[in-house]
C-alpha cells in the first residue's frame, strides 16, 4: 500500500509544489503525493521552470487550499514553513508531523534561487525516501522482466534509452530535439524510465542530464546492446537531429 505524504506552507506556490512534483517523480510507485497551502495563491512560473528544466512533470500542478485535504487521511504531513507548521498540529492529526526548514524562494523572485531551492529540496526527499525504503524493507530496484518490459514497449521510451545510450547522457532540451516530440511528453517518458530503474539523472549547472543507471543488470545491458546492434536505423534520424544541433550543452563526463 502507497503512504500518502501532503506537503504544506503558506501560499503553495513553490516550496510545497516542487515538493510534490519532486517526490512524484522521485517515488511515485511508492507515495501517493499532494501539497496545499494555509493563504494559497497561483503557482509561481519560476517555480515551474526549474522544474520543467529539471526533466519534472507539472502537469496537474496548481495550488490548493488546505481546507480541501485537511481532513484526508494523511500518513506523513511535512510542513516547509512555520506558519503551516503550527497550524497543520492542530488539524492534521493522526499523521505523523514532520517539520522542514527552506527558506521561501519567491521574494528573491531569481532563477538561481528556486534552482537552489529544487537542489535542496530533492536532497531532502531523497533521505527521506531512503529512510523510508529501509524502515518498511522496500526493494526498489528488482528489474523483474515484466516491470522492465512494459517500460520499454513504448516506441518513445525505447528511442529515449537507444539515444541516451548511444550518447551516454542527454538532457531534455537535446531529446525534444532529437525525437521531436514536446517536452512535457518527453517528461512523462523519462519519468516512467527513471521509476523503471532504468535511468538516473546527473545535474550539471542548470542541465540535468539522463544516463543508464548504473545497476542496471548485465542481461538488460545485453538486451539495449543486441537491440541497437541490430537496429542501426531505428534511432538514425534521431541522431542526426542531434548532430545538427548547434547549441547543444556542453557535458562534463566524470
Amino acid at each position: 500500500m502507497k503512504r500518502r505524504i501532503l506537503f504544506v506552507c503558506t501560499a503553495n506556490s513553490a516550496r510545497s509544489l516542487m515538493a510534490e512534483a519532486l517526490l512524484r517523480h522521485m517515488a511515485g510507485d511508492r507515495f501517493e503525493v499532494a501539497s496545499a497551502g494555509t493563504d494559497p495563491s497561483q503557482p509561481h512560473p519560476m517555480a515551474l521552470q526549474v522544474l520543467q528544466e529539471s526533466g519534472i512533470a507539472v502537469e496537474g500542478l496548481r495550488s490548493k487550499q488546505l481546507a480541501e485535504l485537511q481532513d484526508e487521511n494523511w500518513d506523513y504531513v511535512i510542513t516547509l514553513c512555520e506558519k503551516a507548521t503550527n497550524e497543520c498540529g492542530r488539524i492534521c492529526q493522526p499523521a505523523q508531523q514532520i517539520a522542514w526548514d527552506f527558506r521561501d524562494p519567491v521574494p528573491a523572485n531569481r532563477h538561481a534561487t528556486f534552482a537552489i531551492t529544487l537542489k535542496e529540496l530533492k536532497e531532502r526527499i531523497g533521505l527521506f525516501t531512503l529512510v523510508h525504503q529501509k524502515e518498511t524493507g522496500l526493494k526498489s530496484l528488482d528489474y523483474h522482466p515484466v516491470s522492465v518490459f512494459r517500460a520499454l514497449g513504448d516506441d518513445l521510451r525505447l528511442a529515449m534509452l537507444l539515444l541516451i545510450r548511444d550518447q551516454k547522457k542527454l538532457c531534455v532540451y537535446e531529446l525534444t530535439t532529437a525525437l521531436e516530440s514536446a517536452q512535457p511528453k518527453v517528461s512523462r517518458h523519462l519519468a516512467t524510465l527513471k521509476e523503471a530503474g532504468l535511468l538516473e539523472t546527473d545535474r550539471q549547472g542548470q542541465w540535468v542530464y539522463y544516463c543508464l543507471h548504473p545497476q542496471m543488470p548485465p542481461w538488460l545491458m545485453r538486451l539495449l546492446d543486441d537491440t541497437s546492434d541490430s537496429n542501426a536505423g531505428l534511432i538514425k534520424k534521431e541522431l542526426e537531429r542531434l548532430k545538427a544541433m548547434d547549441d547543444r550543452p556542453v557535458v562534463r563526463f566524470l
